[in-house]
């Protein structure tokens, strides 16, 4: 039988009621690597997708190896082109961003890549609240009227038909720098780089991954290259682009864009970017988030983004443009303090959002997509919740924050599993004409819906992705990498499993199964956080780290087992460096009983 397709130990439903199954050949090392024929690293390649005779290239991911030619993408040149005319004019330039973490860095690297170029860029976010996701017609109207006749949208713009004739309209030139998806008819500009335009090539379509700030930083290889032939760097010197890649990192991470191919590329080297520090404002942020080493990956979600993110959310949403292409490093430190604080206020409102969400899906009647709404609900942070009942529940979730006036329309955001596309469901639903506007990408999505319309969209949407959502529940299954017994879990493993990252979306963190091993102790930190200590019959013993599982059946199972019960243990493998020397800890997502 196929070790991949053999249930690993045995085990056909473990504590989240999941088969765990090998993502790739047995690495069961605790058997002597269990007829492992490559190195750790090797294996971890493959089984993520890798040709065999490609390893060398993802090995050590450099965008000399990943980086395609911008000419291939649709309208690259005809943007680069009108970029270097801005620059080599001096013509007012707008940066139009998004709120979100991939807008504000996408917008931040665009305008410090015109400051090193000689050319001063404006830049404009919109209110969350007051304006809404996208360009308003208005709004690039009046920014003409106050002297731009260039404006380039960044993670936005695609689907912004109406908006782009009236700036057309006003005289306005417009070059849209998006990742969401189109429609088939694309709105009036001046250029439309997009890899997700339905009319793409194939290179350019390969790279639907990208976040938008990855393909503002094509755009930004394309526009040089344009002033390069131009002449324009005969008297001047040419800018370092990887100088920017840290911000090329950090609105990757955060949009949770997927790591694979390019996207691994910039993230590798936009890390070790990162780690010199040369960015005013991307230090203050690292210490804002109280760490005192280089960032890694994982601290791009969890720490460095959300951060980000709280500005748009719940206070002001220039604040992380503002940050990130700050001169001054007082200032830069007071704007990320800002930003830390409203990270914690954007806390609490959502826990109460997320209370009031999860007290409504009893009544959604086993639906196959979660639609819960509230009056008062924040707008800021309901694409959170959205993706924590998701987690919860293994459901596509919508969250919409509705007007207390009954005539206002609902905002929501969407997050959606693996096997489901929940933005082309949306747009398919706003053509439908059950909602006034939406739009997104395959695991999110936002919209505006009318109250009314609410109980139409949620029996479409299940008529819609009843079938997807069946076919992702009944393929769910824990994939391990590796299993160890407890003595093998150490700090030197964890180390060479870390080398074949970054990790994060569509290039998994590797999952270590260990064991068996017998709970020594256990207890509840934090809010709702389990901390393990167990120990194995080879005289291994480690800690391990639940997070928010304690009251969830595997934790409160894991709280209560017998101490002189068996179990297996699967993870991520990490190294707690918090102490005086280095620990390996397991930090679990499954458990299955060995006997």
């Amino acid at each position: 039988m196929d070790s991949r397709s053999a249930n690993v130990f045995g085990i056909d439903r473990s504590l989240t009621g999941k088969v765990w199954r090998w993502r790739g050949g047995n690495m069961h090392l605790s058997e002597g690597a269990g007829g492992l024929e490559d190195d750790i690293v090797t294996q971890l390649l493959l089984s993520r997708g890798v040709a065999r005779e490609d390893l060398a290239r993802h090995r050590v991911p450099s965008l000399r190896a990943f980086l395609p030619d911008p000419s291939q993408f649709r309208d690259m040149d005809a943007a680069a082109e009108r970029l270097a005319q801005a620059v080599m004019t001096g013509e007012t330039l707008t940066v139009y961003g998004d709120y979100d973490v991939d807008g504000a860095t996408s917008a931040a690297l665009l305008i410090l890549l015109m400051r090193r170029l000689g050319h001063e860029a404006r830049y404009y976010i919109p209110d969350r609240l007051l304006e809404g996701y996208g360009p308003s017609g208005e709004a690039l109207v009046r920014i003409g009227a106050e002297g731009s006749s260039l404006i380039v949208t960044v993670d936005c713009g695609a689907m912004a038909h109406e908006a782009l004739d009236m700036a057309h309209e006003a005289g306005v030139d417009v070059i849209v720098v998006d990742h969401h998806k189109c429609a088939p008819e694309l709105p009036r500009a001046a250029a439309l780089v997009n890899p997700n335009r339905l009319d793409e090539g194939e290179v350019a379509a390969g790279h639907g991954h990208l976040a938008a700030v990855g393909v503002a930083f094509l755009l930004a290889v394309a526009t040089l290259r344009t002033l390069r032939r131009r002449g324009y760097f005969e008297t001047r010197a040419e800018p370092d682009l990887f100088a920017l890649l840290d911000l090329v990192a950090l609105g990757t991470v955060a949009d949770v864009a997927a790591l694979h191919g390019l996207n691994r590329a910039l993230v590798a080297q936009g890390l070790k970017v990162m780690a010199r520090r040369d960015n005013i404002g991307m230090a203050a942020l690292i210490d804002a988030s109280r760490l005192n080493r280089a960032p890694t990956c994982s601290d791009l979600g969890f720490a460095l983004g959300p951060r980000i993110n709280a500005g748009g959310r719940v206070g002001e949403a220039t604040l992380g443009v503002r940050l990130l292409i700050a001169t001054d490093a007082h200032e830069a430190g007071e704007i990320a303090a800002q930003l830390s604080r409203l990270n914690d206020e954007r806390r609490a409102i959502e826990q109460v959002v997320q209370e009031a969400a999860e007290a409504q899906i009893e009544r959604q009647h086993n639906r196959a997509v979660l639609i819960l709404a509230g009056v008062g609900w924040h707008p800021g942070v309901i694409g959170i919740v959205a993706g924590r009942i998701k987690e919860k529940t293994g459901k596509p979730t919508l969250v919409i924050a509705l007007e207390a006036d009954e005539a206002g329309c609902g905002k929501g955001s969407g997050r959606s599993i693996a096997g489901v596309d929940l933005g082309a469901a949306i747009i398919a639903a706003r053509e439908a004409g059950l909602l006034v506007a939406g739009g997104g990408h395959a695991m999110a999505a936002g919209l505006t819906v009318a109250p009314e319309k609410l109980e139409a969209l949620s029996e479409w949407l299940d008529s819609q992705l009843a079938a997807d959502v069946s076919r992702a529940g009944a393929n769910q299954s824990v994939l391990l990498d590796l299993a160890v017994a407890p003595r093998g879990l150490t700090t030197q493993l964890i180390e060479t499993l870390e080398s074949a990252g970054p990790f994060g979306m569509g290039w998994p963190g590797p999952r270590v199964a260990v064991g068996p091993v017998r709970i020594i102790k256990a207890d509840i930190v934090g809010v709702d956080h389990l901390r393990l200590i167990v120990g194995g019959s080879d005289g291994g013993r480690f800690k391990a780290m639940a997070f928010r599982a304690a009251e969830t059946e595997m934790g409160q199972a894991l709280l209560h087992t017998a101490a002189d019960r068996r179990l297996w243990l699967a993870g991520r493998a990490k190294i707690d460096d918090w102490g005086t020397r280095p620990q390996a800890e397991l930090h679990v997502d499954d458990a299955a009983f060995a006997d």
